[in-house]
């Protein structure tokens, strides 16, 4: 790494602009939360100045004391050296608006399901009352958590494999003070599940196939692969999904569950079933929603090609 830049950088804009020119020079990979150097820079100086990341621009001529040079200096090139998603070197990340610890036991908060969230799933659910949601594969809590805010009389259980992840999941629930509406439960997927009915079940499970996987970026390959990678085609966590969720649905649910670039796999899978493919204002794609009817109808299909 070159020289430290800290005599010849003094305001807040010039840090952000010399990050985000060192993660441009390095080919660094944005995905986790920013889609771009400069929103990665800017987000990483404001976290290492203990500074919101709506500050008002006139901030930006601010300089910056010699200490605080050093701590945002060391920020900035960690993110280099490690090729770490920011969210892992700050130990935060946002998600409909909510602020959620992680780390590398769990993936980076980032599904476009929060748009759905911060809609309450309008209009598929607009008559009906909410009262129990599944999240499966939960990983940091995100989704349960959002959608516990979103359904305020609604009870959420959020059901996850990896033990690791939900205690970073637990973390979450106490930091949301959620103990009593979002129960953590120790599963894979519908297994140790009790027998409830849900209006909503969600899901964001892995779902990178494996050769995808081994063409991924550094900064994905810092997640665990457990919450990214699921068979041939990606679909192995999807279809164990689409067979077991009629049992669980109530008669008006609906499931909703991405699986991004495996679309196009789910379809060649399953020609014969109506997905409905969800649009997003805030860009992503790759998520699908099915009536509980539609998954009972198509079980046979399910089970079938499963």
């Amino acid at each position: 790494m070159s020289a430290s830049p800290i005599d010849d950088l003094q305001t807040l804009r010039d840090f952000i602009r010399w990050g985000a020119s060192l993660f441009n020079a390095n080919r660094l990979f944005f995905g986790h939360g920013t889609d771009n150097a400069l929103d990665e820079a800017a987000a990483l100086v404001l976290h290492a100045l203990h500074l919101p990341f709506d500050l008002p621009d006139f901030y930006l001529a601010a300089r910056l004391t010699q200490e605080e040079k050093q701590t945002v200096v060391e920020l900035i090139y960690r993110r280099v050296e490690s090729r770490k998603p920011a969210a892992y070197l700050i130990r935060e990340a946002v998600f409909c608006g909510l602020s959620f610890y992680v780390d590398e036991r769990v993936l980076v908060p980032r599904s476009p399901i929060g748009e759905l969230i911060e809609q309450q799933f309008s209009p598929w659910l607009d008559n009906l009352s909410v009262d129990r949601v599944l999240d499966l594969c939960t990983g940091s809590g995100c989704i349960a958590i959002a959608c516990a805010h979103a359904f305020p009389e609604a009870q959420v259980d959020a059901v996850e494999l990896s033990p690791e992840a939900l205690a970073v999941a637990g973390i979450n629930v106490e930091r949301h003070q959620l103990e009593g509406r979002v129960q953590l439960i120790e599963s894979d997927l519908f297994d140790q599940l009790p027998q409830n009915r849900y209006q909503l079940i969600v899901s964001n499970p892995p779902y990178v196939s494996q050769s995808e996987w081994q063409g991924l970026p550094a900064e994905y390959k810092a997640e665990p692969k457990m919450g990214l990678e699921s068979g041939e085609d990606g679909l192995d966590c999807v279809a164990r999904i689409l067979r077991q969720a009629g049992d669980y649905l109530a008669e008006d649910g609906i499931l909703v569950v991405e699986v991004g670039n495996s679309a196009g796999a789910l379809r060649e899978r399953y020609p014969e079933v109506p997905f409905l493919w969800l649009e997003f204002n805030r860009g992503g794609e790759g998520v699908f929603l099915l009536t509980a009817s539609q998954v009972r109808q198509y079980r046979n299909i399910f089970e079938k090609e499963g």
